[in-house]
């Protein structure tokens, strides 16, 4: 089974190299979700779990141990991703230790030693320390070498000074030349040591009593002979004979020893500007390795290093300080402008996007990084866009003018179009004429689709980091820089949202440009347009786009784009289709009026000739070419449902304010500019419109109420209802409902162009409706009770929700229906049906509102 997480990758530690005891920080990747998490951590072989500090996923701080290799991998261990992998190593140094009374070239610190037990450094005075000779004879080192020690004397030391000290450890390495002579005269000399310092200060007394007696008896004498001599400064006295003594011998003291001291205090300075240097040798080196990491690419050394120098020195007040991280901070600024400047540079894959942002966050570079990046994706994909078209305006003729085979082999490639991948081209394997035998707007449109399809997926892969904040934390912890980034992607979704409608619109604008020039605005030709010297498409590469259009349209609905955002594609492909119909259907009918020139007249087994054949080639590949318009992909609209309806609403409304305003106008306007017998020019004129507006209302009506009126029989009938054998009745049936619900569509419809058209059109309707319920009452061979009753209730129902629009037709309609129904006698029958009338009146009182009485009346032709 695959982990939850990645296992753990170091890709880094400073410093790389160093003593046991040395403080590390290490980077990488999937370091562990948290302390707990962190299980393992191991340097050159050695276990440093210990000193381990779990500081995120990408940094852990810690100390390097006395490990046995000198160079190893630094390897960690998490609970969530299991043993982890290095791309780094770290080489242990192991120092020669110099005794506090060695000699030695250069000037030795003095050593900190690291207790494990307690996690401290604690420093040792060195007079805490015993002599580096303890044996007191000569030191004669051995030639073994240090590993061969180890294993000899596994977790053992040959220092003297060590908890885990080993006596033959240390005569191997320092003694393995003496003789046994020799050895003897060291056992004596620790024998006296040890007597030494059990008899204590007593034993010195002792052994020097009679010099004390004697310093005794001479200070006794000296005080004597003060006070025969007074205590007053004398000339020639004792006292200031002794002063005198006593300041020469000071004299010749300070000549004696003036060098030495002299030397000493320069080694002294030497020494404090050295430990200085030692100590803040990592600042004053800063500047050059900020320049060589640099060129090198080791961005986090860089930045790692500076988070360092500015916590350490951002506020200091020592002027040299000062001077060097000033100079620091210029190099750092020079790296903040290098990575914006690699970050805006185009093309640039995801990857470094996120990277570059994330090394501007961590320098605090000013501004929105992320943002920029956005912006400049956006201007560079519209640019590519743009330079796509100009790259086909600017090439000549090089497409052949195809006609008749080479509609096949569009037909053919298009068949077998492989299944578009996401991100990926939607083009096939092509031979290698293509080039030559495709129209250039086809080649067009598909590399505009790759070029949209390549680049988009990325840049909403970059937006969507920028408001999760996963572009500065990819473990999604919390921090300032993640929620200063969903605050600024928060305020930032309209314009994000006006870039991927202006890229949209861009695509559908240029395809309009090269294949639907008269729909783009004059305005627009000179950017969108230019292919007019172009060679003009065949219904199969019209297909062959549509195809193209829809697998762009299929790649960005994936991407989970809003489809508000998409709807401009979605009318273009509606174009699209009702154009490839039409260039079809014109180029057949061009194809087969042409097969009468190409008769031969020659006559097979059969008696006829190859006409027929040819006949049925073409209808064949119309109806191929009609396959892709035709089919209807999800959220797309039937090609032969298109808005034609509202179109002849819309020259309805027209032809009424013709008639009504502009012939009118027009008559006066003559009769001003001197112009008489206009009369005959308004009334024919109104007579065509007349005309034209009465074909174009008949048309509309059948296309509206032919539907509405024909779903009453299948639905009064449904689940073999039948009126001689039914309940008693409970309300309006569905059936009725469902027309009531299509007439409201209808005025709908009409109400959104024009409210004049309402009267006119739905009293049509609903005349429609009245008599074919006429029709149906009058067929049935006789009623039950209460199938007279659910009749009645029906019409009633019907009549008065539409009451609004009946006219004299469908009033007469509806007496003809109730006359046909058996009279209601009963009090409790006609109780019953009032009852129902105001339920159903009352439950559907909402949808009814459309049809209550107006001061607009129908319009009479």
């Amino acid at each position: 089974m695959s982990r939850a997480r990645q296992p753990p990758l170091v890709t880094g530690i400073s410093p790389k190299e160093g003593a046991a005891w040395t403080k590390v920080t290490i980077r990488g990747e999937n370091l562990g979700t948290g302390p707990a998490d962190l299980i393992g951590l191991s340097i050159c072989g050695h276990n440093c779990l210990l000193t381990a500090e779990w500081m995120s996923a990408s940094k852990i701080v810690c100390r390097v141990g006395p490990a046995k290799d000198d160079k190893g991998e630094i390897i960690v261990t998490t609970k969530s991703g299991g043993l982890g992998t290095s791309t780094v190593s770290f080489k242990l140094l192991r120092p020669e230790r110099i005794g506090i009374l060695d000699q030695s070239a250069v000037w030795v610190d003095e050593m900190n030693y690291y207790d494990m037990r307690t996690d401290r450094n604690k420093g040792i005075s060195p007079l805490s320390l015993r002599p580096s000779n303890p044996l007191g004879i000569d030191i004669d080192k051995g030639k073994i070498p240090q590993s061969d020690m180890e294993l000899t004397f596994p977790g053992m030391s040959g220092d003297f000074t060590s908890e885990n000290f080993s006596a033959t450890w240390y005569l191997i390495e320092n003694h393995a030349g003496s003789s046994f002579e020799q050895l003897k005269i060291a056992a004596s000399n620790l024998k006296k040591q040890a007597t030494k310092k059990n008899e204590g200060s007593l034993a010195y007394v002792k052994g020097g009593l009679s010099t004390f007696f004697e310093a005794q008896d001479a200070l006794a004498a000296i005080h004597q002979r003060l006070e025969s001599d007074g205590t007053e400064r004398v000339e020639g006295s004792m006292t200031q004979r002794l002063e005198n003594i006593l300041n020469r011998a000071s004299d010749t003291a300070d000549t004696l020893f003036q060098e030495v001291l002299g030397r000493k205090d320069k080694a002294d300075s030497t020494r404090n500007a050295l430990n200085v240097l030692q100590r803040f040798k990592f600042l004053f080196n800063l500047p050059l390795n900020i320049e060589r990491n640099i060129q090198k690419g080791d961005y986090d050394v860089v930045i790692n290093d500076y988070e360092k120098a500015k916590s350490l020195f951002g506020n200091t007040e020592v002027p040299v300080f000062k001077k060097v991280y000033a100079e620091v901070e210029t190099r750092i600024g020079a790296l903040r402008s290098l990575l914006l400047e690699k970050l805006l540079q185009t093309p640039s894959t995801l990857h470094d996007q996120k990277r570059y942002i994330r090394y501007l966050s961590d320098l605090h570079a000013p501004g929105d990084p992320a943002w920029q990046c956005i912006y400049a994706q956006h201007k560079w994909i519209l640019q590519l866009m743009q330079n796509c078209r100009e790259e086909f305006i600017s090439v000549g003729v090089g497409a052949l003018d195809l006609e008749g085979d080479t509609r096949l082999l569009a037909l053919g490639r298009l068949s077998h179009t492989a299944s578009l991948k996401r991100g990926g081209s939607l083009r096939t394997p092509r031979p290698s004429t293509w080039r030559f035998e495709t129209p250039q707007q086809v080649q067009f449109v598909e590399k505009l689709s790759d070029v949209v399809i390549g680049q988009l997926p990325n840049f909403w892969k970059l937006w969507i980091s920028y408001v999760n904040g996963s572009l500065f934390s990819e473990t999604g912890e919390k921090s300032g820089q993640v929620e200063k980034s969903k605050k600024n992607a928060r305020q930032r979704q309209n314009d994000f949202k006006k870039m991927i409608e202006e890229i949209t619109n861009r695509l559908v604008k240029l395809i309009r440009g090269a294949l639907l020039p008269t729909t783009l605005p004059q305005g627009e030709l000179n950017l969108f347009g230019g292919w007019e010297n172009k060679t003009e498409l065949t219904g199969a590469w019209l297909t062959q786009i549509i195809h193209t259009v829809r697998a762009c349209h299929d790649a960005l609905s994936s991407m989970e784009i809003p489809n508000d955002l998409l709807q401009v594609i979605h009318d273009l492909l509606l174009e699209l289709r009702v154009h490839c119909l039409m260039v079809t259907l014109l180029h057949t009918t061009e194809d087969v009026k042409r097969l009468a020139e190409k008769e031969d007249w020659v006559v097979d087994n059969e008696g006829i000739t190859a006409l027929p054949s040819q006949f049925e080639q073409c209808m064949v590949q119309m109806l191929q070419s009609l396959k892709e318009p035709l089919e209807i992909k999800s959220g797309e609209i039937n090609v032969r449902e298109s808005p034609a309806e509202q179109r002849l609403l819309i020259i309805l409304s027209n032809c009424q304010y013709l008639e009504r305003h502009t012939f009118l106008n027009l008559a006066d306007h003559f009769e001003k500019h001197g112009f008489t017998g206009t009369e005959k020019i308004t009334r024919v004129s109104v007579d065509a419109v007349r005309e034209l507006d009465r074909k174009l209302f008949e048309s509309y009506i059948e296309r509206r109420a032919d539907p509405i009126a024909g779903s009453l029989e299948p639905g009064i009938y449904a689940g073999y209802f039948d009126w001689r054998d039914c309940q008693t009745p409970t309300g309006v049936r569905n059936y009725l409902k469902e027309a009531l619900v299509n007439i409201i569509t209808v005025h709908a419809e009409v109400f959104t162009v024009s409210k004049d058209l309402v009267p006119r059109v739905l009293s049509k309707i609903v005349e429609s409706v009245a008599d074919e319920m006429c029709r149906l009452m009058q067929c049935v061979s006789s009623f039950s009770k209460n199938g007279a009753l659910q009749a009645r209730l029906e019409l009633c129902a019907l009549r008065d929700a539409i009451a609004a629009y009946l006219n004299a037709e469908s009033n007469a309609s509806f007496k003809l229906a109730l006359d046909a129904l058996p009279q209601l006698h009963s009090g409790a029958d006609k109780k019953l049906l009032e009852e129902l009338l105001n339920k159903f009146k009352s439950s559907m009182q909402l949808q009814l509102t459309c049809f209550q009485p107006s001061s607009v009346q129908p319009v009479k032709r």
